[in-house]
């Protein structure tokens, strides 16, 4: 899933976990017993939640912040204070959701020397912070924040559904989705989640000081908490968001499996690398992909029209019929029927069905291109020229609506602040 030839992307993803792992095994050199760095390390490497970004080329950044924030580890480990700084704050360039990892640092270790190198990744992690909350309030559709389409509180409440979710695969994994069936949680059904997380997270500071592995637990769900806690996203659940997390559960297991006979722990390393395998297979195509999804989440519409996306025309139609019958007022639907009746060169068809989309959307950009796109086609370049008019006065950067009116012989001028890629620029050129 990376363009013409994506195996040169997978390949780089690949050597990415392959480096995390190495980097997990050396990091615990000095923080847990042998046995259970051995267990830990196998479990980071192979359970199926490390299988998604792996396969998944958006989640390379995912890849990288662990990476770095491994090699941190590592330096932290070996005393190299202000070398695990440096990598840290190279993590955060990757990807800032690797805030809380000084917190998971303090929680493994600290002494009076180490208060300059953690007082300088808080302020890097302050900062990237702040640098969020800047980019997702003033970038359009970054789907998070204000434009989440989802409330910080309910958001929230949601989260301690899927953290008991994420535990539950971590112990039995089956269920991984790439768009799993998560909606927002009722108020009493978020709180009781969390209240059972809370005791989780008690239950392990009981245990501190008879096992380490309620510290690791601990620092798991520290780890994860940037991503599922307050600061709402789109996405209610992503499975790769545990790929960082799992550095700390990983180590749990490893030190609560230590004393298991390795004739009972080589089956459950095998399962999880078949179940790895299984998961691998699902992300081979995208219609697998999202055939998978739809199966999980029978009731989502975003899982069929991304499977409508992957498949012939035809059966992409009746798979949009199945989502309308489940959604008829969200305007998505619409607008990927008429897309494909464009692609079948069925602009009469297309018209009605972007009409419709319109309807449900007034005035939205996007709607008002495709229709203006349909009627181009059927030879009305008037009103089609208005259409993409009106789509560009209510997004003067809608790359479409400038191309369609460049096709139409319409001279054009890109709005100053506009981003579009070298190959966008080139085409309306």
């Amino acid at each position: 899933m990376g363009g013409e030839n994506p195996a040169g992307y997978h390949a780089v993803n690949l050597a990415l976990h392959l480096i995390a792992i190495l980097l997990l095994w050396d990091a615990l050199g000095s923080l847990v017993p042998p046995p259970a760095r051995l267990i830990a390390t196998a479990i980071f490497a192979v359970h199926p939640f490390q299988s998604e970004p792996v396969n998944y080329i958006f989640a390379r950044s995912t890849l990288l912040a662990t990476v770095l924030c491994l090699a941190a580890l590592a330096s932290w480990a070996r005393g190299y204070r202000w070398w695990a700084v440096a990598w840290f704050g190279a993590a955060l360039l990757a990807k800032e959701e690797c805030v809380a990892f000084p917190v998971f640092l303090l929680l493994l270790s600290f002494r009076p020397k180490d208060l300059k190198p953690i007082a300088a990744m808080f302020v890097l992690s302050f900062a990237a912070g702040l640098r969020v909350l800047l980019a997702v309030e003033t970038t359009a559709g970054s789907g998070a924040g204000n434009q989440a389409g989802v409330t910080a509180r309910s958001y929230l409440l949601t989260q301690g559904v899927v953290i008991l979710r994420y535990l539950r695969m971590l112990v039995l994994p089956w269920g991984f989705s790439v768009d799993p069936a998560v909606t927002v949680a009722p108020l009493w059904t978020g709180v009781l989640a969390w209240l059972v997380v809370i005791g989780l997270a008690g239950l392990a500071l009981l245990t501190w000081n008879r096992s380490r592995a309620g510290i690791w637990f601990i620092g798991g769900l520290i780890l994860l908490l940037p991503s599922s806690s307050i600061f709402p996203a789109n996405d209610l659940a992503v499975d790769y968001r545990m790929y960082l997390p799992m550095i700390g559960f990983a180590a749990c297991l490893g030190i609560l499996l230590e004393r298991v006979r390795p004739v009972y722990l080589a089956p459950l390393l095998l399962a999880l690398v078949y179940l790895s395998f299984v998961r691998t297979e699902v992300w081979r195509s995208e219609e697998s992909l999202w055939t998978d999804a739809v199966q999980k989440a029978p009731a989502k519409v975003r899982p069929r029209i991304q499977l409508a996306r992957a498949v012939e025309p035809q059966r992409a139609l009746e798979i949009l019929e199945q989502a309308r019958s489940i959604a008829p007022d969200n305007p998505q639907i619409p607008s990927e029927a008429g897309r494909v009746y464009l692609s079948l060169g069925k602009p009469v068809e297309a018209l009605p069905e972007f009409g419709r989309a319109l309807a449900l959307q007034p005035g939205n950009a996007d709607a008002l291109n495709n229709r203006g796109a349909a009627l181009l086609a059927l030879g009305q370049k008037d009103a089609a020229v208005q259409d993409f008019e009106r789509a560009l006065a209510r997004d003067p950067c809608q790359f479409n609506a400038l191309l369609n009116l460049h096709h139409a012989g319409i001279s054009i001028s890109v709005p100053a602040g506009c981003k579009f890629t070298t190959q966008q620029a080139a085409d309306l050129r």
